[in-house]
């Protein structure tokens, strides 16, 4: 069997992306030498191939070109699996879809109005005053401070008696209704309350009366001797003059001589008309 033989010696020598067990070494085929030659990687349909980077100046063409990576962007469609981190901006012309959780520090939308939602928690809607704000179903908030107009709300109340006197709370219809319908009808036989007595002689600037003074609802300006008219033989007697006072279940007029003019005598008829309770 014949032999080849080199005339001058054959090297072979690795490249990027091919070993060679030979590497640099001189052939020249008089002894046996076993050559090989490998990637540093397998290459088959069911190998995991990984590259350090990929460089073209044109296109790689993946699946038949359902996925196209150019130097301007990636078109097509693909599935990543596992965690991707994006160092800049990520600009989507088409709809979005997260089946997941979606977490960001703030979140900006500009298309018909502006809509912020920061880290905090906090929300931001709209930026002018003319913006509407439509919702459709309940609203459960659990705040304690509704701002309006730089107005701070803190409670709707239902407190029927409006005891509170709350500056930050809203009133509910039924609250306002039921103090108006107690309050009006206290207030109304209140207003009703217009008796007469006649009174009897103590001494010359003082008469007493068998009846109790109407005493005037909560809210209201208490009884006084302006309302009463108080006669004295048919004649009015001034206000200015007069005072009175509730000692226990007897009604005490008192009168001023030296400003009405005159002493009380024992055969005056004094008659007092007003708010008494009966």
């Amino acid at each position: 069997m014949a032999k080849l033989i080199f005339r001058n010696p054959l090297v072979l020598k690795s490249g990027t992306g091919l070993n060679v067990s030979t590497d640099n070494e001189e052939l020249n085929a008089v002894t046996a030498s076993v050559v090989t030659f490998s990637i540093p990687q397998v290459l088959s349909t069911s190998s995991s191939v990984v590259f350090n980077s990929i460089t073209t100046t044109d296109r790689v063409n993946i699946d038949n070109g359902a996925l196209l990576l150019t130097n301007s962007g990636i078109t097509g469609s693909f599935t990543h699996v596992g965690n991707q981190s994006i160092t800049s901006g990520l600009t989507v012309s088409d709809n979005a879809t997260v089946r997941g959780i979606l977490t960001a520090e703030k979140i900006v939308t500009e298309v018909s109005q502006s809509v912020t939602l920061f880290e905090s928690g906090s929300t931001q809607f709209g930026n002018t005053l003319d913006d509407t704000h439509q919702r459709t179903g309940s609203l459960s908030m659990s705040g304690s401070t509704i701002g309006l107009n730089n107005f701070d709300v803190t409670e709707i109340s239902n407190d029927t008696t409006l005891g509170d006197s709350g500056g930050t709370s809203i009133v509910t219809e039924n609250a306002v209704k039921t103090f108006l319908d107690e309050g009006a009808g206290v207030f109304q036989t209140y207003q009703r309350k217009s008796f007469a007595h006649t009174g009897s002689f103590v001494s010359v600037s003082t008469a007493s009366f068998t009846a109790t003074t109407a005493s005037a609802p909560t809210g209201y300006t208490a009884t006084t001797e302006a309302d009463f008219m108080f006669f004295v033989n048919g004649v009015i007697a001034e206000y200015d003059a007069l005072t009175i006072q509730q000692s226990g279940s007897i009604f005490l007029l008192k009168v001023d001589n030296d400003s009405i003019g005159y002493d009380l005598q024992t055969s005056d008829e004094i008659v007092a008309f007003g708010k008494f309770n009966s």
